[in-house]
């Protein structure tokens, strides 16, 4: 069997790593990081994903308020919070959770927080440095994607990586990251031709695609190093876009679905509040 890569031991030398950060500042007489995190209605997979993030958040130390507003409230309204937020100096991280409700101008909206506490890189701002490689948050689920390869010891410079999906949230921003590590990037999508052929070929694949078990052994080979981002629902499990039971054995190295990428995401997080912490004191 290849090597299973452990997510969530990953996120825990992350966790460890934030802890004595803000322990630091602590001792040293200073605050600690605050999150706020908005959600626009009653959305059960929301309320759960911001459940999720004030649990890790307040493990770490870090402060966290939940912002529920009722679906009724007017677009205008909602942009007169998010600006409260930005002004709030005790405020370092704001989360819009998404999608709003369809009444909305989710691009508009998104656009009105603060470049300097976007810590999920939603800003037109912050992904135009991102696509530039200037310094900025990186957004999560790719951040999640490169600290799993490189704290495997996995050498990105000079590698073939092939990325399946090309979405604003994963495929594009992953494939931006690689190309600032030097590898070479071929991003892939349903009207990719001979895509067997070309992951076949590949060092590393990324597949981010939301299609349960799509990447089986006619995808890879004995070498293949295998990222599955894929969260889909299938009998009541969580399942990834690679079929592990088929491919564990054959490839050199996997991410399972759970315990991979998404075990680090909203450590992530975290860690982006504190950067945005001591961009926002410096």
């Amino acid at each position: 069997m290849g090597k299973i890569i452990n997510g969530k031991e990953i996120a825990k030398d992350i966790k460890e790593e934030i802890k004595e950060y803000i322990l630091k500042r602590k001792e040293k007489g200073f605050r600690s990081p605050k999150i706020v995190s908005i959600l626009v209605g009653n959305d059960g997979g929301s309320i759960y994903y911001i459940n999720n993030q004030e649990k890790v958040a307040i493990s770490l130390g870090c402060n966290f308020e939940k912002l529920l507003l009722n679906e009724e409230i007017s677009e205008e309204d909602l942009i007169k919070e998010i600006e409260l937020l930005n002004d709030n100096k005790d405020v370092d991280g704001i989360i819009l959770q998404l999608p709003l409700p369809k009444s909305f101008n989710e691009k508009k909206i998104i656009n009105i927080i603060s470049p300097k506490k976007d810590i999920d890189c939603l800003t037109y701002i912050n992904q135009g440095k991102l696509y530039c490689g200037e310094k900025t948050f990186i957004p999560c689920t790719p951040n999640s994607i490169i600290n799993i390869l490189e704290r495997s010891n996995i050498e990105l410079e000079g590698k073939n990586v092939v990325v399946i999906g090309r979405s604003n949230i994963v495929g594009k921003p992953v494939s931006q990251l690689l190309l600032n590590k030097n590898s070479t990037v071929t991003i892939c999508h349903s009207k990719t031709r001979n895509l067997k052929e070309i992951c076949k070929s590949a060092d590393i694949i990324v597949v981010a695609i939301g299609k349960p078990k799509f990447l089986n052994e006619e995808y890879v080979n004995s070498n293949s190093i295998i990222i599955d981002v894929g969260t889909s629902a299938v009998n009541g499990k969580i399942t990834g876009d690679a079929d592990f039971d088929k491919i564990s054995d054959i490839v050199k190295m996997i991410t399972p679905v759970p315990g991979g990428v998404g075990a680090l995401t909203t450590t992530l997080l975290i860690k982006n509040t504190c950067e945005a912490l001591e961009n926002n004191e410096n």
